[in-house]
């Protein structure tokens, strides 16, 4: 399968727009969502009972956990994000669906409101039109941002996106149609139901360890890409935006807390350019192209790289 060597792409919806400005005058009043607000206090509330529930799951739950972890992350990382938001590789059919059924199973939002919002976070970063801008601090990055209504500059630049490419992808389009039955399905019965059927798992365990708390897990995983890796590590590609390289948020989000590289080269498909290193996405991505299901993966060639990286970084560049 094949890499794309790829000199940064024009008109990308992906690429930051330097030409907007943020409106003057008072910000808009912060409206709460108190449903949402309840919901996840409750759900943190459930995780938290899940960790004391942990000792009492068999092996083969915890290992299930892990799957179902690793299943729905994929659904973000290499679904939602890599192939969806910045179309850096090519999927087949059959990956799509995997995708598409993953990302069910993180329920984060649909893949078209996801991959929507993504690219309005490339596009204005850290700016009033950015859906979790991380200029107002790491709770709002975090979590505040679904609290809350969005800022009216991200609904209307939002609206603006070129978003025929997930208009037209069936996959997207069938899993935003059935998205609640998908969320039921993936998210929460088939990670409860199969460890009480297939080795007598009790229902409870099953339903807090597996279910609640890996799903738990996964969201604060990628609600981590937004807050810590917005915050905290160095610059080495472009010391002038606040995205940084996050170890901790890499190892949690199977690859994606490569942030300052990212933001710097939104379309290469390792968000990285040190391939499948603290990255499993990549190498998932990778195995799939070896497989056949996957092709035309974007890469930035190392030239482009380390011309950048002289330009603009920080200076704390090591290579590998």
């Amino acid at each position: 399968a094949s890499i794309t060597h790829k000199k940064a792409p024009s008109a990308r919806e992906d690429a930051f727009d330097h030409t907007y400005k943020e409106k003057e005058g008072p910000k808009p009043p912060r409206i709460i969502v108190w449903k949402n607000v309840i919901l996840m206090t409750l759900l943190h509330i459930g995780a938290f009972y899940g960790v004391f529930v942990v000792p009492s799951a068999s092996r083969l739950t915890l290992l299930w956990s892990v799957l179902c972890f690793l299943i729905s992350a994929l659904g973000v990382t290499a679904g939602a994000h890599r192939l969806w938001s910045h179309r850096s590789y090519k999927a087949t059919l059959p990956l799509k669906i995997f995708l598409g059924v993953a990302n069910s199973m993180a329920f984060q939002n649909d893949i078209f409101e996801w991959a929507r919002d993504h690219r309005v976070h490339h596009k204005y970063s850290e700016t009033d039109a950015d859906p979790h801008n991380a200029v107002r601090g790491f709770f709002f990055a975090h979590i505040g941002w679904l609290l809350v209504r969005k800022h009216p500059d991200v609904i209307e630049k939002g609206r603006k996106l070129e978003l025929t490419d997930l208009l037209a992808d069936k996959v997207v389009m069938f899993q935003r149609k059935h998205y609640k039955l998908s969320v039921l399905v993936m998210c929460f019965f088939i990670p409860t139901i199969v460890p009480w059927y297939l080795w007598g798992e009790s229902l409870w365990v099953a339903y807090f360890v597996p279910t609640l708390l890996r799903y738990t897990l996964v969201l604060n995983a990628t609600w981590l890409v937004n807050s810590a890796a917005h915050m905290w590590g160095n610059r080495p590609y472009d010391k002038n935006i606040n995205p940084r390289e996050n170890k901790f948020v890499t190892f949690s989000a199977i690859g994606e807390g490569f942030h300052n590289y990212h933001h710097t080269f939104p379309y290469d498909y390792a968000t990285s350019e040190f391939g499948c290193k603290l990255n499993l996405t990549t190498c998932f991505i990778d195995f799939m192209c070896f497989l056949g299901l996957a092709k035309d993966r974007k890469k930035v060639s190392r030239d482009l790289v380390l011309a950048r990286i002289q330009r603009t970084g920080d200076g704390s560049h090591r290579s590998g």
